[in-house]
């Protein structure tokens, strides 16, 4: 004997309800029991007609009007025209005494709850009648049974109280003497010892075919949905999340309990005690394997088997001094949500007594707010008991596993992965088997959680990154290109899955929540909306995704200043612009706390040499104890491209502008010639070194001339260096005279800083620097005499974009 289920999706259309009859089919030759739910959301829509009716609002017969038309319609579209009219007689005179429930309820201006049963118990018993003349009339052997007639119950009208001894003694009899292979059973209903229509509650078909396959003890009970089983996580919110082949009976229960809708934890209970195993399989893919739900196996390599949650919840705190050592407020508060008929979905107690926390539906917290400030009334008078406290538009996450007991670190792995994410946690509860430790959070982090959680948990320490980029000129644009290159590569190796979520540029910017494609970004950023870089971090900040990362490839000082924005919600910052990190030091320390106080990382190694890793061995230096003394420093490779490439036979003019014209420079080249650059870098560096500089402290030896430096276009600039062309070979034929070279030299040293242009003889570190590389020299308390020397290209925009990609590298190690 095999029991099969299927949900108001599976049975919705013509078309579904043929792919049933194929299941059905094809099922082995025993006998079947058939439990079918309403029509999809025809429940719900007889639902609101007799509320509308109830209301004396009219409109009633429009919902039963559309009822009966979809009714209608899917007869015709199943049965030939000639076998159409005693179905079509038999759905209407339902119909029709449907009808006259309904202008009763409309007459009198009201409802009961034993009306309520009676007139939504016509879902399944219409969609029943209609698969049942199917079958039959596709040749199966098919009959009718009535399920009210198996299924006895008291008369708590709209969540019955089943009579087990009795409905077990009904349905064995029953299918024990029922000659035909198929019948086909309505789930939901059943009646009461007076006859009385009753409904099961909220999954009651689920109910009816356990209550069926452990009256008939059935080999099975399949329960056919429209997903392929139970998943690790809710598949509509994280595309990764994986079927789940086998758990437990508690597992599932849990799950189910937790958001889980393919199953409906009482649904569990008759075939748990017989040990009658469980299928949830997908209708609409029947091959797949789906979820096989039994005893627990005892497989202690299994861990956390999914993770779910419920939203809608409010947590409604009692606290106060006057709680402690008193006994009895326990009860009296739970006692006062259970007189009000509220359900308590969590429960968590401070150890000292001196709050209670309980986790509750939305819908029902008014109620239980005043109810409970009722009860303790005296005590909140009296100043011992605060008035209860409502937190609302929160949510539940779960980790569920029947053998996470026996493994360590769980929950801490659980909470530490939540707060790297910025997703603060309201309460926590974990029973006794720990086969379910739960977290309250805001609703609106709900998405984030589950996506979090199920990276950590479930897939393969993949970790997945999210980046925000906001500048695709020369340096974005080589940026994305690189991204797009290693995309596989990172995956496979490095176990980083990187997506451009939202790319930005001074005119337009776009989004894409699945992903921007990294072949067509032009494309989709040329069809974006206007550029605004506040709207940007409001989209940033709803999508609220898990390792969200802002990437300024900019040289903007207004989005400089949007920093603080992203640390503060916990999104990680990557930039090669410098403006943040050399404007005034109180800005600069902000936001190297914001980023500790949020786990949120601040990179901008390509601040100082572009892709060249200064920064970060200047940060390993320091952490190992090691103290900086001086630092010599060729650090523009805007200017080193210049000095290097300017003689006799060239014009200063003409080399910075092909300086510029390669991409060696800023867009506005005066900020590389003016040593502003040169200011700000090594500025950096003393900082990250641990010292407290402004910009202003740093001495600036210019070579331009004061007209040059106080030019307000490039064009004026370059026209200005053309006029001063002797000055600049002069410079030149200076320095070649002592056999020497020009480079710009940046020092610090006793906490002080300069900049400028200096001859470099043969023999120093600096006079052999070709190209526009860079180098840095670190005299520390362990390199005294022979500095540690880093050296190399030190602009450009693919080495640049190459440090911003090590950056975010470095933060999907983090």
């Amino acid at each position: 004997m095999k029991i099969l289920k299927f949900g108001g999706t599976s049975v919705a259309n013509d078309e579904n309800i043929k792919k049933v009859k194929s299941i059905v089919q094809n099922a082995p030759d025993s006998k079947i029991g058939v439990v079918v739910s309403a029509f999809g959301g025809v429940t719900d829509m007889l639902l609101n007609s007799l509320d509308r009716a109830s209301s004396q609002n009219k409109n009633y017969e429009n919902t039963l009007n559309e009822i009966e038309e979809r009714h209608i319609a899917v007869i015709k579209n199943l049965f030939p025209i000639n076998k159409q009219s005693p179905i079509l007689s038999r759905v209407k005179s339902q119909l029709n005494d449907l009808e006259t429930l309904l202008e009763g309820s409309f007459l009198i201006g009201e409802t009961t709850p034993r009306l309520s049963d009676k007139v939504v118990s016509y879902g399944e018993l219409l969609s029943s009648f209609i698969i049942s003349e199917f079958f039959i009339s596709e040749g199966l052997d098919a009959t009718l049974k009535d399920g009210r007639t198996l299924i006895k119950t008291d008369e708590s009208f709209g969540n019955a109280n089943v009579d087990f001894e009795l409905t077990y003694h009904t349905c064995s009899t029953y299918f024990a003497d029922v000659k035909e292979k198929v019948t086909v059973v309505p789930g939901f209903v059943s009646s009461s010892h007076n006859g009385n229509a009753t409904t099961l509650g909220r999954g009651g078909s689920d109910y009816t075919a356990a209550i069926l396959a452990a009256a008939t003890n059935a080999d099975v009970l399949e329960i056919w949905t429209d997903v392929s089983g139970m998943y690790t996580a809710n598949p509509k919110l994280v595309k990764q999340a994986k079927c789940v082949s086998h758990i437990s009976y508690e597992e599932a229960m849990e799950l189910s309990h937790f958001g889980a809708k393919v199953l409906y934890p009482p649904t569990i209970q008759p075939v748990l005690t017989k040990e009658i195993p469980i299928v949830i399989k997908n209708t609409f893919a029947p091959d797949e394997e789906g979820t096989y739900i039994t005893k627990n196996e005892n497989d202690n390599t299994k861990t956390v088997r999914g993770i779910s949650h419920v939203e809608s919840i409010t947590l409604l705190s009692l606290e106060g001094s006057g709680m402690v050592g008193i006994p009895g407020i326990s009860k009296r508060f739970f006692e006062t949500l259970s007189q009000e008929g509220i359900s308590v979905v969590m429960i968590t107690q401070a150890s000292s007594e001196h709050s209670i926390c309980v986790g509750i539906s939305d819908k029902d917290a008014k109620q239980a707010a005043i109810a409970v400030n009722n009860t303790f009334e005296y005590e909140i008078a009296s100043k011992r008991i605060d008035p209860v406290h409502v937190e609302q538009n929160l949510a539940i996450v779960a980790l569920v596993g029947d053998n996470m007991k026996s493994h360590q670190g769980l929950s801490g792995k659980m909470f530490s992965t939540l707060g790297k994410n910025n997703v603060n946690i309201r309460a926590i509860a974990q029973g006794a088997s720990e086969r379910n430790i739960s977290a309250v959070i805001r609703k609106d982090d709900v998405k984030k959680a589950l996506n979090t959680l199920h990276e950590a948990f479930f897939e393969e320490n993949i970790k997945q990154l999210n980046l925000f980029v906001m500048g695709v000129g020369n340096v974005g644009a080589r940026f994305l290109t690189q991204i797009k290159k290693q995309k596989a590569y990172l995956k496979n190796e490095l176990k980083l899955n990187i997506r451009v979520i939202g790319i930005s540029n001074s005119r337009t910017m776009v989004f894409n929540e699945d992903g921007i494609s990294l072949s067509s970004w032009e494309q989709e950023l040329a069809n974006g909306v206007k550029a605004n870089k506040d709207t940007f971090i409001d989209r940033v900040n709803k999508l609220n995704y898990r390792n969200s990362i802002f990437v300024d490839n900019t040289a903007s000082m207004d989005v400089a200043k949007t920093y603080t924005r992203y640390l503060n919600n916990s999104i990680s910052v990557v930039t090669c612009n410098k403006i943040a990190c050399s404007s005034g030091y109180e800005s600069y320390k902000e936001l190297k706390q914001l980023a500790k106080k949020y786990s949120a990382p601040f990179l901008f190694e390509t601040n100082v040499g572009a892709g060249l890793p200064i920064i970060d061995t200047l940060k390993h230096l320091i952490a190992s104890g090691d103290k900086i003394n001086k630092i010599q420093a060729v650090l523009s490779g805007s200017l080193n491209f210049v000095f290097n490439n300017f003689n006799a036979n060239t014009t200063f003019h003409d080399v910075v502008k092909q300086a510029q014209e390669e991409g060696y420079t800023e867009p506005d080249p005066t900020v590389d010639l003016s040593g502003i650059d040169v200011m700000r870098k090594i500025l950096i560096l003393a900082r990250e070194s641990g010292y407290v500089l402004e910009i202003e402290d740093i001495e600036n030896k210019s070579f331009l001339p004061e007209e040059s430096l106080n030019t307000n276009s490039n064009e004026t600039f370059f026209e200005s260096l053309k006029k001063y062309e002797k000055n600049f070979q002069l410079l030149y034929s200076k320095a070649a005279a002592k056999e020497c070279k020009l480079k710009y030299v940046a020092q610090f040293e006793n906490g002080k800083a300069s900049v400028g242009l200096q001859e470099i003889p043969k023999g120093h570190d600096f006079y052999n620097l070709e190209g526009s590389d860079n180098i840095v020299l670190f005299y520390t308390e362990r390199y005294p005499n022979q500095p540690m020397i880093i050296k190399g290209a030190g602009a450009g925009a693919d080495v640049t974009a190459s440090g911003i990609f090590a950056d975010i590298i470095r933060i999907g190690n983090f």
